[in-house]
């Protein structure tokens, strides 16, 4: 069924997608006396190249990578085993992309498998020139039942470090921080939705092109008594891992004692090849950074980051990037100590 309306009449009514069959929406377009009809679909094969252009055209902040490829896409996006072609939805008229939702999900508690009890919008973007004309309400709209149909209960908007299944590296930076706040057009559009702010992720920068590390007088006596071991993947990589980070070239360092004995601290990292192209510097993410328990504020955390900074500024790197939940206190502590400036702040939200 489709409706017609007159140019000054915005549509209200539309079947559910769910049968399969192409479903039309008559909608105002800026031209003025002029009706288009949208088509809103699942992905096809010849859609790449519009929706990198897309991609391209749309103003996403500071976080966002600036000139992806269709190439970019087929390698992080299209290729992962769990991709599914209904769960990115396009609204097209006359062959031209207007916007689109990519909805997923993350991984069980072993990150053996999908968890299908939570779906993500992992992304969903509009082209400025049709903003508020209900598209994008109506690509979420779309996006969500998709998600119900295959069991979630609760949605969450915006990629975690724990669900992020596509766009790690594209967008967030060092890891999946939710929609930035450099991204002006999510907040305002996401509430109006009835989606709430669930959790802040800080995301800081620390430029390590000038030689300014942090002394701790503890760093001396931990030197004597720990050494650095420089490893790649994890020793027992999950599958999630394997799909999400593993697809990226990281490191893992690890300090642990001279002796013999468990890690009293370890942080990995990965290069953020990508987005460092939009930053014009080369740039690598600082990931799970970890102290045991019974080994904190004894200068372990600081000492491994130090480290790490040194290591890295031989291989001619220029910055590093390190995201932190809002309410570790530990954490943001340590990271201030160490010299690290708050550059953005990341949002997750939720809804039931």
């Amino acid at each position: 069924m489709t409706t017609k309306v007159t140019a000054n009449c915005c549509i209200t009514d539309w079947i559910p997608p769910v049968s399969g069959v192409r479903k039309h929406v008559w909608v105002r377009r800026p031209m003025v006396g002029k009706i288009a009809l949208i088509e809103y679909r699942p992905f096809r094969n010849s859609d790449p190249p519009r929706l990198v252009n897309l991609w391209n055209a749309c103003e996403m902040g500071r976080g966002a990578v600036h000139g992806i490829t269709c190439d970019i896409l087929d390698a992080l996006v299209f290729a992962e085993p769990y991709w599914d072609r209904h769960g990115l939805i396009v609204a097209i008229d006359e062959g031209e992309l207007m916007g689109f939702v990519h909805a997923g999900f993350g991984p069980n508690e072993s990150e053996s498998a999908l968890d299908f009890t939570t779906g993500v919008i992992s992304m969903v973007m509009v082209h400025p020139r049709y903003y508020r004309q209900g598209i994008g309400r109506e690509l979420m709209r779309r996006a969500e039942e998709y998600l119900r149909t295959k069991g979630a209960v609760r949605f969450q908007a915006g990629e975690s470090p724990e669900r992020n299944p596509f766009y790690l590296g594209l967008y967030g930076g060092s890891n999946s921080p939710g929609f930035l706040e450099s991204d002006p057009a999510a907040a305002p559009f996401l509430t109006k939705l009835g989606y709430e702010p669930k959790r802040r992720i800080l995301v800081y920068h620390k430029d390590i092109r000038e030689k300014n590390d942090p002394f701790d007088v503890r760093m001396v006596a931990i030197r004597r008594a720990m050494e650095l071991i420089v490893t790649n993947q994890p020793a027992h990589a999950t599958w999630w891992w394997m799909t999400r980070q593993g697809r990226f070239d990281s490191i893992r360092f690890i300090l642990r004692p001279k002796q013999g004995g468990d890690p009293v601290a370890e942080l990995s990292c990965w290069g953020l090849d990508l987005i460092a192209m939009t930053w014009q510097e080369r740039a690598v993410g600082f990931t799970h950074l970890i102290v045991s328990d019974n080994e904190r504020k004894k200068g372990y955390g600081k000492t491994v980051v130090v480290e790490a900074i040194r290591r890295l500024r031989e291989e001619m790197v220029t910055k590093v990037e390190l995201q932190v939940e809002d309410d570790n206190e530990v954490i943001i502590s340590l990271v201030e100590s160490s010299k690290f400036q708050q550059a953005d702040v990341g949002i997750i939200y939720e809804k039931l």
